[in-house]
């Protein structure tokens, strides 16, 4: 297989032009490195992708994980990204020097991932679900917890989890019944089963250290009462040997795509032996978990902007060696005697190809823009704009993990739609794209939880604050849009978009003051389409303004083509995607409450 599978041109491109690293490299916090050092970095990377991971992408689905006497079994290539990952520093790489970390800025850690995402988006979890396991014991934890168990996370040699999800409880985590009972010994006897638990168990893992959720014997009801806990597969006795811990696999689900990411479901205290420790302070352990559920969100939104990236290259490929049909002359006749035209030569086809890269490189833009705005939260010294960076990124992260998901799989499902009848083949590889991605809009919080964040918490954040500091960025790429006569056009719609948010919000907001929440978070889900569709069209003109003054600065970083394509798709999106917020809006302002009037005579 070829391994176009990424364009690390615009990758490049959003990190050192659109985004500005370099500025983030003359903070404190990560002043030791440099664009050169960290583009080897990235090329590294890529080049361990390229030979670790993509060549196993359809295998790992051909042969997935699979359940077998008591343990996991996974492809091979989970034991050498562990360890790879391990050495290279991919896990430790945004942690702090002091804790084994490489302090590298957030938006490269994001950036790296991204790369391996697109390669094979079966194999990163692994690692990446370590990292974010050992970051919020670093965080939380007490020296015992990070002295046993961190470093050999941050080496690759053990793994992570976040255990969340209970069979009775879904995604409603004030409904967890996970037991955990307070010994004489400093530990807690652990009960209670898990589901849906990523990387959980394979036979690779000498240990796998889960952060899981429980009730503390006799806690409060409800989020208020639950806490967080490392409760690892096997117990580190005071010699460093491991003995069992009461950690049991009972199955592995078998999934429509990411076949071979094990998901499993685990028992704890079966034979009533299983010993949790916790992390931080009783009945804080929602707290914790959702400090650390930004970047778990990010990192959602991003692999699903890796895949999307990927299968565009795939139908793009395909698209300029497929011939098929041939293409209408002057009178709007075909004539048999010509050669049959490449399909990539029809407008169908390229408006199919132009939504797949308007969505994979907007998302990828999106994306990181969080990560950027999370390093300048780490990084900046203020008061004031560590506050400013903080509430930006509270803002955008239901869109962050909404929009690369859900436009994500249109964009893979119109990749398929390409390659006609093969896109719907084994042998093409488009299809389990179409079938990885669906994952996506339901991992960490499902879109209409995302929606309900967005509509029901982020909108009226410190009465509005986080929404206006957001309009107040759009604004300021529309004025400088503005300098340019060929943006002209794309700003004033875009500054168009912005009063009519305001107006579909004066209408929403009175049903919320007035208490009836459930009107005004009746429609959330359009509600996010509409604002997502406005949040990217800033992020494809911010690209189109960098582009554009690349072009008349005569820049010569890339090629006159490369920036042209992005103000081209710019306009793509401006015409075909951003119109679409018209419509949403007049049913969001719509009188009809469809969906929560009296519904029993309907179904």
């Amino acid at each position: 297989m070829a391994k176009e599978y990424v364009d690390i041109y615009t990758l490049k491109y959003l990190l050192y032009q659109v985004h500005g690293l370099d500025k983030l490299l003359e903070t404190e916090r990560y002043k030791d490195h440099d664009l050169a050092s960290l583009d080897l970095f990235l090329d590294s990377v890529k080049e361990f992708s390229d030979r670790e991971l993509y060549p196993y992408f359809k295998e790992m689905d051909q042969n997935p994980a699979q359940y077998q006497n008591g343990t996991v079994m996974v492809h091979k290539q989970v034991d050498v990204v562990m360890k790879k990952a391990g050495e290279m520093g991919i896990i430790a790489g945004p942690l702090d020097y002091d804790v084994g970390g490489l302090q590298i800025p957030f938006m490269i850690h994001t950036a790296s991932t991204y790369i391996q995402e697109a390669a094979n988006n079966h194999l990163p979890g692994y690692p990446g679900l370590t990292q974010g396991a050992a970051e919020l014991i670093v965080h939380f934890g007490d020296d015992y917890l990070n002295k046993t168990y961190v470093p050999n996370m941050l080496a690759g040699k053990w793994g992570g989890t976040m255990c969340l999800t209970e069979p009775q409880a879904g995604s409603s985590l004030s409904d967890i019944t996970t037991k955990a009972i307070p010994t004489q010994e400093g530990h807690y006897n652990i009960a209670g089963q898990k589901i849906f638990i990523s990387g959980g168990d394979h036979q690779y893992a000498e240990n796998i250290v889960h952060l899981l959720l429980a009730r503390i014997e006799g806690a409060p009801s409800g989020t208020k009462g639950i806490s967080l806990f490392v409760v690892p597969k096997n117990r580190v006795n005071k010699d460093g040997s491991l003995s069992k811990n009461d950690v049991h696999t009972v199955a592995d689900f078998q999934k429509m795509g990411q076949r071979g990411y094990t998901t499993t479901h685990l028992g704890f205290g079966d034979s009533g032996d299983c010993r949790g420790w916790l992390v931080g302070e009783p009945h804080k352990g929602l707290k914790y978990m959702f400090l650390m559920m930004n970047s778990a969100r990010i990192s959602v939104g991003r692999g699903a902007a890796a895949i999307s990236m990927a299968a565009y290259h795939a139908s793009l490929q395909y698209a300029k060696e497929r011939p098929q049909g041939r293409k209408l002359s002057s009178d709007g006749k075909k004539n048999p005697d010509e050669k049959p035209s490449l399909i990539i030569e029809h407008p169908d086809v390229r408006r199919m190809l132009l939504l797949q890269k308007a969505i994979a490189e907007g998302s990828l833009s999106l994306v990181l823009k969080a990560a950027k705005y999370y390093d300048l939260i780490q990084s900046t010294a203020d008061k004031a704009d560590k506050g400013k960076y903080r509430l930006l990124l509270e803002m955008i992260i239901p869109i962050v993990k909404a929009y690369p998901t859900e436009a994500g799989a249109i964009a893979v499902s119109n990749g398929l739609q390409v390659l006609g009848g093969y896109g719907y083949c084994n042998d093409f590889i488009l299809q389990q794209y179409f079938r990885d991605i669906r994952i996506f809009s339901i991992y960490e919080g499902t879109t209409g939880i995302q929606s309900q964040d967005l509509l029901g918490r982020k909108i009226p954040l410190e009465n509005g604050k986080a929404l206006e500091l957001l309009l107040t960025e759009i604004l300021g790429t529309i004025t400088l849009a503005m300098t340019f006569k060929d943006l002209h056009s794309q700003a004033k719609i875009l500054g168009d978009k912005i009063k009519l948010t305001r107006k579909v919000l004066e209408f929403l907001t009175p049903f919320a003051k007035k208490g009836n929440y459930e009107r005004y978070l009746a429609d959330a889900n359009l509600f996010m389409e509409f604002f997502a569709h406005v949040t990217i069209g800033w992020i494809w003109l911010e690209m189109a303004v960098r582009a554009q003054q690349s072009l008349e600065e005569k820049n010569q970083t890339y090629s006159k083509e490369f920036y042209e394509s992005k103000i081209h798709s710019m306009k793509f999106y401006f015409k075909y995607e951003l119109t679409k917020t018209l419509s949403l809006a007049e049913s969001l302002m719509h009188d009809d409450t469809l969906t929560i009037s009296d519904m029993r005579n309907i179904f």
